[in-house]
């Protein structure tokens, strides 16, 4: 009989131990929202990619993307990061990707095309370091 309830004592005290860590690991798992800069950012990174697709062709990007203005107002994922540097970096990217979607000489395209990308790298060398390998893939070589 005692062994049975030792038994008994220690499929309760393992179960108990168990369910206790599927709890933990559950609470590991929660997904941090993105902030609207991320996702901005993301976005600017497909626009890039196509950008460069396009370039290698030879073809000109068309259409500005307007919405990358938001820049200036997205919230970013740490608020302090918003200051007079990120501003000015941020006129930067925007400058030249203006530059190059209104070129009219499409020999200057990949120049214009690595300008761009090199004012994202230059911004992140100063704030949020980890992308830079994946912004030095948009580069044409």
């Amino acid at each position: 009989m005692n062994k049975f309830l030792v038994l008994v004592f220690l499929i309760i005290v393992f179960s108990c131990n168990k369910a206790q860590k599927e709890e933990t690991k559950s609470e590991d798992l929660i997904m941090v929202k993105q902030s609207e800069m991320a996702a901005l950012m993301l976005s600017m990174y497909g626009v890039n990619q196509a950008n460069k697709s396009l370039i290698l062709k030879g073809e000109k990007p068309k259409h500005f993307p307007n919405q990358f203005f938001n820049i200036h107002t997205a919230n970013l994922t740490e608020p302090s990061d918003r200051n007079e540097a990120f501003k000015a970096y941020s006129d930067f990217y925007l400058k030249n990707l203006q530059a190059l979607y209104n070129t009219t000489d499409i020999d200057s395209l990949i120049t214009k095309h690595n300008n761009v990308i090199n004012s994202c790298i230059t911004c992140h060398k100063t704030t949020c370091v980890g992308p830079i390998p994946k912004i030095k893939k948009l580069l044409i070589q």
